[in-house]
C-alpha cells in the first residue's frame, strides 16, 4: 500500500537525482579544439574540400609486409584469446634490441620494458602509478595536452615551464626544486618536442639525470618523435645518459615512423621499479594488445629500419614544401629538425589583432585549411600555430595557396569566429 502511494506522488515531490562526477574530471577543461573540429565536419558535409593539417594523424600506410604479417597472424585461431598486459616477451626483446642497436642502451626485456596501448595510454597510467593528491609534476610548456591532463587525472598538480630554450628549462627546474616544498616528484621531458619541435643534444640528458639525483625526481621521457628527424639530426635517448636507468623511464611508439597510429602500439622502457608500478596498474585495466598486432610489430621492428628512414625523408620533403611556401607569404618560419609538425608564429598584422584560436578559425572558415591553434597547448603556445605534415606535397602547396588567398583579406575586415 505504501509503495502504491509513493508511486503516485507528483513528480515535484520526487528527489532530484544528480550525477556527481569526480573532482579529477571536473578539473579537466573543455576540449579546446572542439569548435574547430565541429566547423571542419560541417564544411566537409557541405562538400568543401578542407585540407586538415590540425591533427598529427599519419596518412601514409604501414609497410605492406607488416600488414601481411598482421593478416597471417589473425588467421591463426590461437591468437584470438586474451593477451598479456605487459606484452609478448618477443616484442619486448625487439624493443630492447632496438635500444641497444640505436642508442647503445642495454635493457632487460623482462623487467625494464613493457608494451602499452600506444604511448599515450602508458603515459597516463604511469602518472596514475607515480602521482597522487599533493604531488607535483614539472611539465614542458607549451604542452602536449596529455602531459598536463594525465597529471590532473592522477589528482596531482603540475608546474608548467617554458621549454623552447632547453638550457633555461633546466635552470628553471633547478630553481623550482630549490625553492618549492614539497619538492616536485616527477619531471616530464619531451624531445623532439610536441608542439614546438624543440630538440636537444645528448648532453641535455646528462644534466637531467644530475638534477633528478640531486632532488629525488623521477623522470618520464616522451620520445614519440625519435623516428622523424631531418637534415642528419638524430634524436638522443634519455636512457643513454649515464645513470638514467636509476631515475626514469622513456616512452616510444610505432605510431609515427612506422605509420601504425591506429594500431596503438607503444613502449615504456627504463627503471625496473617504475616499470613494475606501471605493470601493476595495467594488470587492473587491460589484457594487452591484440596478439596479431604484436606479432606484426615484431616484424616491423626487426626489418623496418629502411621503411622508417624513407618515411622520415617523406616528412622532410613535406616540411620543405610547407616552410618555403609560408615564407613566400611572409611568415617567419624556422624549419624543424624533427617531428611531423611545423610550429609557426602568426604573422603580422594578424598577430596583433587575433589570438591563435581566432586566426585558426579564420584559416578554416575562409581558407578551408584546418590547423591547431597554439593556445590549445597552453598560454606558452599563444601566438603560434601547429601545422601537421600529414598531407602530400601537392596538397600542402594547395594549402599554402588557400592560406595566401585567405590572408589577402585586410586584417581589419569584418569577421567573427
Amino acid at each position: 500500500m505504501n509503495n502504491e502511494h509513493s508511486a503516485q506522488q507528483p513528480a515535484s515531490h520526487q528527489t532530484q537525482f544528480t550525477i556527481d562526477v569526480a573532482e579529477r574530471v571536473r578539473r579537466l577543461p573543455p576540449y579546446l579544439f572542439a569548435q574547430i573540429n565541429h566547423l571542419m565536419y560541417q564544411k566537409r558535409r557541405a562538400g568543401d574540400d578542407v585540407i586538415d593539417l590540425g591533427m598529427g594523424n599519419p596518412s601514409d600506410p604501414p609497410a605492406e609486409t607488416v600488414v601481411d604479417k598482421l593478416a597471417e597472424a589473425a588467421r591463426d585461431p590461437k591468437t584470438h584469446g586474451y593477451s598479456q598486459s605487459a606484452g609478448l616477451l618477443n616484442l619486448r626483446r625487439e624493443v630492447a634490441s632496438k635500444y641497444f642497436k640505436q642508442y647503445g642502451v642495454r635493457l632487460d626485456p623482462e623487467r625494464e620494458v613493457i608494451v602499452c596501448l600506444g604511448s599515450k595510454e602508458g603515459f597516463s597510467h604511469i602518472c596514475l602509478a607515480l602521482l597522487g593528491p599533493g604531488d607535483t609534476a614539472i611539465v614542458p610548456a607549451p604542452s602536449y595536452p596529455a602531459h598536463v591532463y594525465a597529471v590532473a587525472l592522477a589528482s596531482a598538480n603540475e608546474i608548467l615551464l617554458e621549454v623552447t630554450d632547453p638550457d633555461r628549462f633546466l635552470a628553471n627546474v633547478d630553481y623550482i626544486c630549490q625553492h618549492i616544498l614539497p619538492r616536485p616528484k616527477v619531471l616530464i621531458v619531451n624531445f623532439p618536442h610536441n608542439p614546438s619541435t624543440t630538440v636537444v643534444e645528448p648532453e641535455f640528458y646528462v644534466d637531467v639525470v644530475r638534477l633528478a639525483k640531486r632532488y629525488g625526481l623521477m623522470v618520464i621521457s616522451d620520445l614519440a618523435y625519435a623516428d622523424v628527424a631531418f637534415d642528419g639530426y638524430r634524436a638522443p635517448s634519455f636512457l643513454a645518459a649515464p645513470g638514467a636507468l636509476d631515475v626514469g623511464v622513456e616512452f616510444t611508439t610505432m605510431s609515427k615512423g612506422y605509420n601504425m597510429a591506429g594500431w596503438r602500439v607503444g613502449f615504456c622502457a627504463g627503471n625496473a621499479e617504475m616499470i613494475r608500478a606501471l605493470a601493476t596498474i595495467k594488470h587492473y585495466y587491460d589484457y594487452g594488445i591484440f596478439e596479431p598486432i604484436q606479432i606484426a610489430a615484431i616484424k616491423a621492428l626487426r626489418y623496418g629500419d629502411a621503411a622508417v628512414e624513407a618515411q622520415a625523408r617523406i616528412y622532410q620533403r613535406r616540411r620543405d614544401v610547407l616552410c618555403s611556401g609560408l615564407r613566400r607569404l611572409g611568415w617567419p618560419i624556422q624549419p624543424p629538425k624533427a617531428t611531423m609538425f611545423v610550429w609557426a608564429r602568426i604573422p603580422e598584422p594578424w598577430a596583433s589583432q587575433m589570438d591563435s584560436f581566432q586566426f585558426a578559425m579564420k584559416l578554416l572558415k575562409e581558407g578551408d585549411v584546418a590547423v591547431s591553434p597554439g593556445g590549445g597547448f597552453g598560454p606558452a603556445g599563444e601566438g603560434y600555430l601547429r601545422l601537421a605534415l600529414v598531407e602530400n606535397e601537392k596538397r600542402l602547396r594547395q594549402a599554402v595557396r588557400q592560406i595566401g588567398r585567405c590572408l589577402a583579406t585586410p586584417a581589419g575586415s569584418q569577421w567573427a569566429p
